[in-house]
């Protein structure tokens, strides 16, 4: 069935009744636009099938409540065991993640940041560059840091520089700095991500809820096994891919335990394990969700040993075929976009990015630039896509597709920005800005095309950390936060906060997702679902 021709289906689409003509062509108008965006299957109003939404934009269809707090505009709370940093996808009625329950008792492996529960600062704490003495990198610990010892404390900080820490959040990394032995080792496995343990066994779990009610309507656990590598501390999880559905079928994707399809009511339709255990830099953690198209999945596997990508048949997890990458440690999840009237996968990553023809896995172009530890997804609009860096040597390509070959330092390279880029969260585009946040809030506004800024590293109103990456709806974007607010800025080229919600003692990872004006958030170990209308 053509994709166009969905909206006129009412079993696919989830709707209950007969779609009128005028909504028909609308909706189609809408489903083309999508489909040069990301290469949507269908959109619904009540779907958000992938990480970034039905566009792979980040954007939500509709409105979304502008305030909230734990008893306000609480349509309903699940609890979620296990742990799972995974963001939950939705197909009609149905809301799906994925989690790990250990099966033994172990080690904590993350939550609270230095500060409390909630990890939110008192009234007169110094936020990152504020007061507490700033200083340069290495102040307070005894004797010279190496640059080796440098770059294991910014992994160690989740990616901030020393001069960016609190006295509170310097003392606590340098403590884990000196417990870890200075520099890195040769081999990263022997050192899990700052805590997460690899020797307890896990159930790794996909569950099902009644997006409507709450109401848990079933869980599988495809795999129960002892995982060979942690995860980091305060922000990996075994589960932290999220899934994908093309509202037929559902995907979890668990990196080294392999990917599951199930129907929407629970039944296993095929396992794929590629045998693979993939060695993440200093045991960070593994996290790249699976991308989508019509009939094929395709799945990245970067990491220390042998990188590649493979594609997948949807329908029977037939292998359509495999490239190896030179690649190693890499969390961006692809893109599939068509051009020219061909369809491109499109993966960021350190050494290049690389587009490669869907159908076939032939490399179409390529191109250099990014920095280490490249996490962003890919996004575009119009005919240029958007890859960044936010680590070491940080980037942002604006890249004009239609290439071919090398396209490093090429014409192919719109504009380019190393200040203010996104290290973990990804960017929302949207009526030609593109949105993107440090991870200690800072937020930035560019024209798309020009790469002129609207306003630049605009610091939210608190000194946050946050790795969620922000979602738009209705003019708004929607930024959660390790400190368990949400803050609500106004898109356009203005800065403005047109709100703070605050959960307390809560820690959000995975991204919000906003589907029929409902805010579904996943905190450590709740599911929430806001709503205006309550």
């Amino acid at each position: 069935m053509s994709r166009l021709a969905v909206a006129e289906h009412p079993r696919i689409s989830g709707l209950r009744e007969p779609i009128h003509s005028g909504e028909i062509m609308n909706r189609s108008s809408i489903i083309a636009i999508v489909a040069l965006l990301g290469g949507a299957l269908s959109l619904q109003a009540g779907d958000w099938n992938r990480w970034r939404g039905p566009g792979n934009s980040g954007m939500a269809e509709g409105s979304a409540p502008l305030t909230w707090s734990a008893t306000e505009n609480i349509k309903w709370t699940a609890e979620i065991p296990g742990r799972g940093h995974s963001t939950p996808v939705i197909w009609g009625d149905r809301l799906f993640l994925t989690t790990a329950v250990p099966t033994e008792s172990t080690p904590a492996a993350g939550g609270a940041r230095p500060g409390g529960a909630s990890g939110r600062r008192g009234p007169g704490a110094a936020g990152p560059g504020q007061g507490g003495g700033g200083g340069r990198p290495g102040t307070g610990a005894r004797g010279r840091m190496t640059p080796e010892m440098r770059q294991r404390l910014m992994e160690i900080t989740g990616g901030k520089d020393p001069a960016e820490l609190t006295p509170e959040e310097r003392r606590d990394a340098m403590r884990k700095l000196r417990g870890q032995g200075g520099p890195p080792p040769g081999n990263a496995r022997a050192r899990p991500g700052g805590g997460g343990t690899g020797q307890a066994e896990h159930r790794f779990l996909v569950v099902a809820f009644d997006r409507r009610t709450g109401e848990k309507l079933w869980e599988q656990n495809p795999v129960t096994a002892r995982p060979h590598e942690g995860y980091h501390r305060q922000y990996g999880s075994f589960a932290s891919n999220a899934p994908v559905t093309d509202g037929e079928r559902l995907f979890a994707f668990f990196g080294s335990r392999g990917i599951f399809a199930y129907d929407l009511d629970g039944n296993l339709l095929w396992k794929k394990d590629y045998g693979v255990q993939m060695e993440m830099i200093l045991a960070f953690g593994e996290g790249i969700a699976p991308a989508i198209y019509d009939d094929t999945l395709v799945l990245v596997f970067d990491h220390q040993g042998q990188s590649f990508i493979s594609a997948l048949d949807t329908r029977t997890g037939e292998e359509r075929w495999r490239r190896d990458r030179d690649e190693r440690s890499n969390w961006a999840q692809p893109l599939i976009t068509e051009f020219g009237g061909r369809n491109e996968v499109i993966v960021s990553a350190p050494t290049k990015i690389r587009s490669y023809d869907l159908a076939t896995g032939e490399l179409i172009w390529e191109c250099a630039g990014l920095g280490p530890n490249t996490i962003p997804a890919v996004v575009r609009d119009g005919d240029i896509v958007y890859a960044m860096s936010g680590y070491r040597d940080p980037n942002l390509l604006a890249i004009r597709l239609g290439g071919k070959g090398d396209l490093t330092d090429s014409d192919y390279i719109v504009w380019t920005n190393q200040r203010g880029n996104s290290y973990t969260a990804s960017p929302v585009i949207h009526d030609g800005t593109l949105y993107f946040v440090t991870d200690n809030g800072m937020l930035s506004a560019f024209d798309a095309k020009t790469g002129k800024p609207h306003y630049q590293q605009q610091r939210l109103p608190e000194p946050y950390s946050l790795k969620a990456s922000p979602v738009g709806a209705d003019g708004r974007l929607y930024i959660a936060t390790e400190q368990g607010d949400v803050v609500v800025v106004k898109m356009g080229p203005t800065y403005e906060v047109l709100a703070t919600n605050t959960i307390e003692d809560e820690f959000f990872i995975g991204s919000p997702v906003i589907v029929d004006g409902v805010i579904y958030l996943r905190g450590r170990n709740k599911l929430y679902a806001i709503s205006a209308s309550n």
